[in-house]
């Protein structure tokens, strides 16, 4: 329901646009791992996996929103996993994400493990990885797909009262959005490596999704062999 909802929400807000990369696809039982920047990016990436590859999948979430009246019913209701971030229950949330694997639904989660508090608008590389992808991917053996976005902090980014400002004003702004989508990864079994890896290839296809708004994308050295594959495809 969040997918479909979304899909039909985001047009509203902004102008999206979607690429990947060529054989870029999401098997059954795959991890996407997204770029975090903002609340509304979820909504800009399920919108756009549901557009370009029919694809539905279970997000791992910040486990605050199961607070919010109404959501935390529709959030289990899609299977959604609640991640209780800094406790011991922490390390819960990729033991139902492996029962999800199993069951062939794809899996979303931000390796970042927060949204950067950063005030500006304007886009950055992603943060560190934190490590459950790598141990998430190596215990499933599930492939990983990158996906990058870049425009949602035209949506909301900074303090409470600019982050309401700027859902609100951004059906009449309509500022532009892009998501990328990256071909799938096996990762290595060794986690500092996968994680590495990770990282370099969401990157890569975040700096196609910023530059595909004209927007600077300085910090990021592409990952090798990325500009000479065909990042650019027409959009969706």
């Amino acid at each position: 329901m969040l997918s479909r909802l979304a899909a039909h929400l985001v047009p509203f807000f902004g102008r999206l646009t979607v690429t990947a990369d060529p054989g870029a696809r999401i098997e059954p039982g795959s991890i996407i791992v997204v770029n975090h920047t903002s609340l509304a990016d979820p909504a800009l990436v399920l919108a756009a996996l549901r557009r370009r590859l029919g694809a539905e999948p279970v997000l791992l979430a910040a486990a605050g929103l199961w607070r919010v009246p109404g959501l935390g019913r529709a959030l289990s209701r899609d299977g959604y996993v609640p991640v209780h971030r800094n406790t011991a229950r922490a390390s819960a949330a990729l033991d139902r994400a492996a029962v999800a694997l199993a069951s062939g639904r794809p899996v979303m989660l931000y390796a970042e493990g927060r949204i950067p508090p950063r005030r500006e608008a304007s886009e950055a590389p992603p943060e560190e990885f934190r490590t459950g992808l790598a141990r998430l991917a190596g215990a499933t053996g599930a492939p990983v797909v990158p996906v990058g976005q870049a425009g949602a902090r035209r949506i909301t980014s900074g303090g409470t009262a600019k982050q309401i400002a700027g859902v609100l004003t951004a059906p009449l702004r309509r500022p532009c959005l892009h998501v990328h989508i990256g071909a799938p990864l096996r990762l290595p079994r060794d986690v500092p490596s996968a994680t590495a890896l990770a990282h370099g290839a969401v990157t890569e296809a975040w700096r196609t999704a910023a530059l595909a708004l004209g927007e600077p994308a300085a910090g990021a050295e592409p990952v090798s062999g990325g500009r000479g594959r065909g990042r650019r495809r027409a959009g969706a």
